[in-house]
Order: C-alpha cells, then structure tokens, then sequence
C-alpha cells in the first residue's frame, strides 16, 4: 500500500466550510460491510443503524492550515502536508512533487 492510493479528487465545493445551522441534517455514507453496498442517509439515521456490540470512535481534532505549495529552484512544484507540530520550530511533514502549477 502506498500513500498515493488515497490520492483523489475532491472538488473545492465538495467540502464543508462550517456546520450546517441544523446539526441533524448532516449527510452520513453507509456502507454495508457485508454486502459492499453504499447508502447515501442523514445523520439522525444513525441510532437506527446501530447493533448491539457497535464501537462509535468520536473524532474530535480540529483541522489546521497545513497544505503548503511551493517552487524548486529547477522549476518544480513540492506540496508540504504538516501533519503535526513537533515543537515552536520543527514539525512533521509529507512532501511530495506535484505537477500543479502555483499562480
């Protein structure tokens, strides 16, 4: 497995810039594990969802700014993903060439 297999495109649109006003109208994907089939459901639908024996894992980082591009001196273009701060000065990061070009 390589870091390049989660690479994908995600449309700008398709991300959520604030919550919605109403919590509860939030969109959750369903996958059925057995069958492989997707759902497209509502946030409220969970309880329904849920078996006994269910583990809920509650994800609750905060996301930061940390997606840097820039240029080589030989023309090419690196993306630096800060993954988290080590200390005041240093951090850990993925960095990978790219082919974009920065305007």
């Amino acid at each position: 497995m390589h870091k390049s297999d989660f690479f994908y495109h995600l449309p700008p649109a398709r991300i959520a810039q604030a919550p919605l006003t109403a919590r509860a109208a939030s969109r959750l994907m369903c996958l059925n594990g057995d069958s492989g089939s997707i759902e497209d459901r509502q946030f409220v639908d969970l309880p329904a969802l849920l078996q006994r024996g269910d583990l809920l894992v509650f994800n609750d980082t905060r996301v930061i700014p940390a997606r840097l591009f820039g240029e080589k001196d030989t023309g090419g273009h690196i993306e630096l993903l800060i993954e988290r701060m080590l200390d005041d000065h240093r951090a850990l990061a993925q960095c990978r060439e790219t082919g974009a070009v920065l305007v």
